[in-house]
């Protein structure tokens, strides 16, 4: 699957500091240490519907983590999925009338539109379900083979054939990603995509990793497997084995992810290859609210990015807008908030187009190092209004000074003035 056009990126002098990051399974703000080549798996979007605030946030979050780990000398691989092939996906395509197929190339375009607009790095595998489905077959047979799956005849009058889940009593490593109670897990394990009371499976939260084929569903052929499609959880687990081994270095998404989606992927990983380390690191986006809730498809409550562009409002005060919020606090949108951030992109504008301002070495370090601090950007962002108010105070006159200052906005925020 094709990706999205690569923003040039500006050359800063000097080098950034380590990145440390919030490590979901350790609670705590650790150094991400890769070698000379940095590995990021970033979970994607299930294209039913375009991109709202929420997505625009996890995918800005970790645009910010590639930039920080170039920054500081690293090689980045970056791996990016799209469920181009799932329940949801599969009911909003026959609610409106529409061929599933078609519905996720039309909203994965718009994806790539709107990171596009963001300037967003791409992934360096941009890798959909579908164009997976052999090597998400052979991790659902590795499974099998090893004896951590198990077979669930379809329910009479559903379809011939077998559905395919984990038996979690094989896996002791188990929820040492989120650390959450059983109680816990069986809370919220229906609303993100299990199915606690599907009868014949030996645990309640054992995920799906095969579904058989029912009728009316796409199903794709296996002779061990037999006909079906892939669970949520092993699609990530399979992309991310194929494409950057294990362990990678960070394992990205939204705090929604954390379980069930996240664990799962994690002991999977480990009931395949016996390394008890899927990701190093597992870093989560704060959820973004609106009019009093998460936002989300499922509650129609959406702020797109599409629709924002659309209105006319500049995609740099959109990242500015998710600059200003701490990516581990949850916040929720308002028309102010958008207001505030064009009013700063301004400002930062009138600042950086003079002829000369206050010498920009110690912004320029501040930058650095508040993203660099687990990805400081509010500190970042009031580090750099201090800057421009004392150069639209006229305070200084370096020549570079400007210049330097707007490279590195581009460069290690993604902002483009």
């Amino acid at each position: 699957m094709k990706s999205w056009p690569t923003p040039f990126v500006p050359a800063v002098p000097g080098h950034g500091e380590p990145l440390r990051l919030h490590d979901t399974s350790r609670d705590a703000v650790v150094p991400v240490d890769a070698g000379e080549v940095a590995r990021l798996y970033v979970c994607g979007i299930t294209p039913y519907d375009a991109t709202h605030l929420g997505h625009a946030a996890t995918y800005v979050t970790f645009d910010l983590v590639q930039r920080a780990l170039r920054d500081a000398g690293h090689r980045v691989e970056y791996v990016q999925n799209v469920t181009d092939v799932d329940d949801p996906l599969l009911e909003r395509a026959a609610r409106d009338g529409r061929d599933w197929r078609e519905l996720a190339t039309s909203e994965i375009d718009l994806f790539r539109e709107d990171m596009t607009a963001l300037a967003v790095l791409p992934p360096d595998a941009f890798r959909g379900v579908v164009e997976s489905m052999d090597e998400i077959v052979t991790a659902v047979r590795g499974l099998v083979d090893c004896g951590a799956a198990y077979r669930v005849p379809v329910p009479e009058g559903e379809g011939d054939g077998a559905d395919v889940y984990l038996d979690l009593a094989t896996t002791p490593s188990f929820g040492e990603v989120s650390h959450w109670t059983r109680e816990q897990m069986s809370a919220v394990f229906a609303d993100r995509g299990g199915d606690p009371d599907r009868a014949g499976k030996r645990d309640p939260l054992d995920p799906l990793l095969w579904r058989a084929a029912r009728d009316g569903e796409p199903s794709w052929e296996d002779a061990l497997l037999g006909a079906g499609r892939p669970g949520w959880h092993v699609e990530c687990t399979a992309i991310a084995l194929n494409h950057l081994g294990h362990p990678f270095d960070v394992q990205g998404g939204g705090t929604d992810l954390v379980f069930p989606h996240h664990e799962m992927s994690a002991v999977q990983a480990t009931a395949l290859t016996g390394d008890p380390v899927f990701a190093r690191l597992y870093v989560h986006q704060a959820m973004v609210g609106f009019d009093g809730e998460k936002m989300s498809k499922s509650k129609g409550n959406l702020v797109l990015v599409s629709r924002l562009r659309a209105d006319g409002v500049d995609p740099m005060a959109i990242r500015l807008v998710l600059l200003a919020q701490h990516y581990r606090t949850d916040w929720e949108y308002t028309d102010s908030l958008l207001a505030q951030a064009q009013t700063r992109l301004d400002r930062w504008r009138a600042a950086l187009s003079t002829n000369g301002g206050v010498d920009a070495t110690d912004t320029v370090a501040a930058v650095r190092a508040a993203v660099a601090d687990d990805l400081s950007t509010p500190r970042a962002l009031e580090a750099v209004d201090a800057w421009c108010e004392r150069t639209l105070a006229g305070e200084g006159e370096d020549p570079g000074a400007p210049g330097l200052l707007a490279r590195t906005l581009d460069a290690l925020l993604g902002i483009r003035l």
